[in-house]
């Protein structure tokens, strides 16, 4: 077969073409070799493999290229496929020949260690290094079925506006911006205007960026992320709960079963990942929480909203996700639920995810009383005619509704096991980082 009949494939569809010889482009990781052998660490955006020269085999042109290629030098390599144990990937190439595509110079992150702050200020260039190329595959898998989830669950898909005049979340730490002579907001929640979808279509979910101007420098925040914030009319808070735990459970499920190569490359317990798609997850009062606490030395009281080590013991004592339900309402928006029988309660969740990742899910039943939120908004000095379209909504036939929003980047943080949020967006925003 002449060169130019040969298959290009790419690295990832190689299982299917071993004793075939083939051609794929590449870029250079890493190289290694002795005075026979150069031993090639090629990647292709798919996945990882490796390349061997074998100077016995090939032109002295050829084994003489390969040994003056330069880090994230790119290139088309031609070889055959063979089958190979001992790496992780499975198979490699033997290469017969090298196409120098584009070449690389004083290419500035090397084998040797970085730092953090180093490898972010280069993370145009990080992002072809192995720890984000599975975080970011598998965060995309989330996406993926985060989309086919509602769409099998009957739901459509609202887009709500970036740019709002008010602030949902009732607080003060916004990105303001003018709009043509007023001032307008980066939107920090989807949600209200995905309660007016709901009265619409019953069942909707927002997909889109928030931004948080909070000056947090922990390692679960961004000041820019995504949020995935569901609403449906007519369900309740055991409802609600059931579908959020399926919910996250078909996301696990879905990234054991795309991205096991990945996995492996972040060295994640898929075991333990499978344990936490078993239902139903544990649901605990915000009282019992408090005595849970309390009861194991933590100098908590009633009345306080969780912080990490609070979030961290109580997932991990349950070994799983748990939702924590029914918080004060002191420490919650204003459109949440009051509890029945509590009215120093909203009926809310938290759901909490263990190994230290903490919060992923908040939500709760909506308050559907439109004197006591036209209350509730004047008494945090909310401006009534910004929110008079959310209080129509209480006005023209309002029904029982629930909701929840789910952290993108907390979700891919808690599945692949990395420690800093950061780790989970193409290029993080932070209070201290606005580049590249």
């Amino acid at each position: 077969m002449s060169e130019h009949n040969l298959p290009t494939i790419q690295i990832i569809d190689a299982p299917k073409y071993v004793g075939q010889t083939v051609k794929i482009g590449v870029w250079l990781r890493q190289k290694r070799g002795s005075g026979k052998l150069a031993f090639l660490q090629l990647r292709d955006g798919t996945a990882f493999f490796q390349g061997v020269v074998a100077k016995a085999d090939v032109a002295p042109e050829v084994f003489e290229k390969a040994k003056e290629l330069k880090q994230e030098a790119s290139l088309y390599v031609t070889g055959e496929i063979r089958q190979d144990d001992r790496s992780s990937f499975g198979y490699e190439m033997a290469v017969q020949d090298i196409e120098l595509i584009g070449d690389s110079h004083d290419y500035p992150i090397t084998p040797k260690e970085h730092g953090t702050d180093f490898l972010f200020d280069e993370r145009h260039l990080y992002l072809r290094h192995v720890k984000p190329f599975a975080t970011l595959k598998i965060r995309n898998t989330l996406i993926a079925a985060t989309y086919e989830f509602f769409n099998q669950e009957g739901f459509i898909k609202l887009d709500a506006p970036l740019l709002t005049g008010s602030a949902p979340e009732g607080t003060t730490e916004l990105f303001e911006t003018d709009y043509f002579g007023q001032p307008a907001y980066l939107s920090q929640t989807g949600q209200l205007y995905a309660e007016a979808g709901a009265m619409a279509f019953s069942k909707v979910f927002t997909f889109g960026p928030a931004f948080r101007a909070e000056k947090s420098k922990t390692r679960r925040h961004l000041t820019e992320f995504w949020m995935i914030e569901p609403e449906m009319a007519f369900y309740d808070q055991e409802r609600s709960l059931a579908l959020q735990e399926r919910y996250v459970a078909y996301l696990i499920e879905k990234v054991l079963e795309r991205n096991d190569q990945e996995l492996d490359l972040l060295k994640r317990d898929k075991d333990l990942l499978r344990s936490y798609t078993q239902l139903p997850y544990p649901r605990l009062s915000y009282d019992d929480a408090v005595k849970l606490l309390q009861d194991n030395g933590f100098d908590v009281d009633w009345g306080i909203d969780f912080g990490s080590p609070e979030e961290t013991f109580l997932a991990n004592y349950f070994s799983k996700p748990v939702f924590i339900v029914n918080f004060p309402k002191a420490i919650k928006p204003f459109y949440m639920k009051r509890h029945p029988k509590r009215p120093d309660l909203v009926v809310s969740a938290d759901l909490l995810a263990p190994e230290g990742y903490g919060e992923i899910i908040g939500g709760s039943e909506r308050d559907t009383d439109y004197d006591y939120l036209k209350a509730e908004l004047e008494k945090e000095g909310q401006s009534l005619e910004e929110y008079g379209w959310y209080l129509d909504l209480r006005k023209y036939g309002s029904v029982p509704h629930a909701g929840f929003g789910l952290g993108l980047e907390r979700m891919v943080t808690f599945v692949t096991g990395e420690e800093h949020i950061r780790e989970a967006a193409f290029f993080p925003r932070m209070t201290h980082r606005l580049k590249p």
